[in-house]
């Protein structure tokens, strides 16, 4: 997806990691950098509400339970990949 505007973090880059944004998992720096995109880009700026609205019904609805840590972690690292490799494959398309 993208909204057809320049900006400084691509908007595929910035939906590829909007959970790691809602649940605190990426870094400051990159916090910053996808919410700064977010407050200039409307498309993206609902696809986040959508996500936090998923991310709220799922807690609701799956009260306190908690995914084992040998899980949270390979899935930590699967999106992080996925990311990698959107980041990669875009970077490619432009060249």
């Amino acid at each position: 997806m993208s909204c057809g505007e320049p900006h400084e973090t691509d908007c595929r880059e910035v939906l590829a990691e909007v959970y790691l944004y809602l649940d605190l998992e990426c870094g400051q720096e990159r916090r910053t950098l996808i919410r700064h995109h977010l407050d200039e880009c409307g498309p993206c700026l609902r696809e986040y509400g959508i996500e936090q609205e998923v991310k709220a019904l799922v807690a609701r609805c799956c009260g306190n339970e908690t995914a084992p840590e040998q899980l949270r972690e390979r899935l930590r690292v699967r999106l992080t990949e996925l990311v990698v490799f959107e980041t990669s494959e875009s970077r490619e398309l432009a060249d």
